[in-house]
């Protein structure tokens, strides 16, 4: 007989379980990175030897070695972590149907109907049925669209009328979609596991045309998010390892100004009060009747940026401005490195270190966030937690990261043009009004629209000049509980790339003719 103490705490400790099962998911998903990068690196030793030893020596030296560590870390709780999990093997199992699931459009054509006879002759009104091949898994139907211009029903198995249980869907023949949607984790329509086919029987006057839109994921959908983590972090060090490849001089100037920046006493400083400030506000209560997790997801978000935006304008002028005015950047550039690679490797040296702040407290964020699901429960119910919920309140948080460091990527840009001619204290004022009108910008062009001329005009001109750091603003969509599709993010990418790339062209422009000796 199995003793409390013999049992896994999946069962022992069940807020345990919901706590932890979306952070195993997400180190599931690191572990097969890291699985994916050493089997490459060991191809690459066998292969060329060279090539290894450099990527080894980059990793090691640069910035990609703390989050080297932290992957690990999660690695290794990916393969101990099973006893804080329920069924971990069904949920493995539901990572590999992943690339089989996504969307699949049929086109069926189904014959004009004949009608069918009694023995003695007489029509009986009954349509044949009409055999289609497809190829789904019941239980992970998300979603079923039937398209026809004729009235048609569909069925799992033949003989509807002795399986009218097995009835799938009717088609109205209207042209118009009929469409059958999972809510939640209701049921599947089909009570088998594997449907191969489909029976047709055509109710219309004519041949139908039938189009299958079929939208499918697996069981426990969010499992979706092991692959996600994995082309991550796999993009992650092949971008980082790309770089140092393809542009060494640019390169050269970026990794010796992240090792300065990460060696200052203010670096850890920063992130330490960012991990404590993070478990406050985990920890103290808002008293915002059951909004406490928007609230959390919310500030961590903020101070995370805002640290960051800090130590940007504290890193450009300390790498920019400080060594133009101590002579460091003649010595620099009377190597063949020119300004413009000096420019841009300044902007890739204070952006590396940055991202991995985000990186540190992104992920401690996250942990913290499924935590306050339990701890919101607890204060509220005395029902228990799903793992589920957790993982849903903890990856809503990542699309705010990701805008909050495109955010603070658009400031370094600015930071470090203005470092180019500006000391820090004038660094910090300027990049501190940039930051409040460029959340305000929008609010400005809607007050200017109906204003006196001039007015709307500066309103405008502030508009085209300032960046639009609303943009990047996720709380609306926090406070709302409302997901942030991937046509933001991509949108908020490339307004970020642009500015960032206006920034350094007006880096270049100041930093061109100014005088180093």
């Amino acid at each position: 007989m199995m003793t409390a103490g013999s049992l896994p705490l999946a069962v022992v400790a069940p807020w345990l379980s919901a706590w932890l099962t979306p952070v195993w998911l997400l180190s599931v998903g690191v572990l097969i990175a890291m699985v994916v990068l050493g089997a490459a690196w060991g191809v690459s030793w066998l292969a060329a030897r060279n090539v290894a030893l450099a990527a080894a020596r980059a990793v090691r030296e640069g910035v990609l070695f703390p989050v080297l560590i932290v992957a690990l870390v999660l690695a290794a709780f990916a393969l101990l972590g099973f006893p804080v999990v329920r069924h971990p093997g069904q949920l493995l199992a539901h990572v590999a149907r992943v690339p089989f699931t996504g969307r699949s459009v049929q086109h069926f054509t189904i014959p004009r109907p004949a009608e069918a006879t009694d023995a003695a002759g007489a029509p009986t009104g009954k349509a044949e049925e009409t055999k289609i091949g497809v190829s789904f898994r019941s239980d992970e139907i998300r979603r079923l669209t039937l398209t026809s211009d004729q009235k048609l029903t569909i069925v799992s198995e033949p003989g509807q009328d002795a399986l009218a249980s097995y009835l799938l869907i009717r088609v109205a023949g209207d042209a118009e979609p009929t469409t059958w949607r999972r809510r939640g984790r209701s049921a599947a329509p089909l009570p088998m596991d594997q449907v191969d086919v489909l029976y047709v029987r055509n109710l219309g006057d004519d041949k139908a045309r039938l189009t299958v839109d079929l939208l499918t994921e697996p069981p426990t959908p969010e499992v979706s998010v092991v692959p996600l983590t994995a082309l991550a972090t796999v993009g992650l060090f092949l971008v980082y390892l790309a770089m140092l490849a393809a542009f060494p001089k640019v390169s050269a100037v970026a990794l010796a100004t992240s090792k300065s920046a990460m060696a200052q006493p203010i670096y850890p400083i920063i992130i330490v009060v960012g991990a404590v400030l993070l478990w406050l506000f985990m920890v103290l209560p808002y008293f915002t009747l059951g909004e406490d997790i928007k609230m959390l997801k919310g500030t961590g978000v903020e101070v995370t940026m805002v640290m960051c935006i800090f130590l940007a304008v504290w890193f450009g002028s300390a790498s920019v401005a400080d060594e133009i005015e101590g002579r460091t950047a003649l010595t620099v550039l009377s190597k063949p490195i020119g300004r413009v690679q000096f420019v841009i490797g300044k902007f890739f040296g204070i952006a590396w270190p940055l991202a991995l702040v985000f990186v540190l407290l992104g992920v401690l964020l996250m942990v913290l966030v499924s935590y306050k699901v339990i701890h919101e429960v607890r204060e509220s119910t005395t029902e228990q937690a799903e793992w589920f919920a957790c993982h849903f309140e903890m990856f809503r948080t990542v699309p705010g990261l990701v805008l909050a460091f495109m955010e603070t990527a658009v400031i370094v840009a600015l930071s470090v043009a203005i470092s180019t001619r500006l000391p820090l204290m004038a660094n910090f004022l300027i990049c501190t009004t940039i930051y409040v009108l460029g959340h305000l910008t929008p609010l400005l062009v809607q007050q200017a629209s109906g204003a006196f001329e001039p007015v709307a005009f500066v309103g405008q001109l502030t508009a085209a000049v300032l960046p639009v750091l609303q943009h990047f603003n996720v709380n609306p969509a926090i406070a709302g509980g409302a997901a942030v599709p991937a046509s933001y993010l991509g949108s908020a990418l490339v307004y970020c790339m642009l500015y960032s790339v206006f920034a350094l062209l007006l880096a270049l422009v100041l930093f061109e003719d100014r005088d180093l000796a």
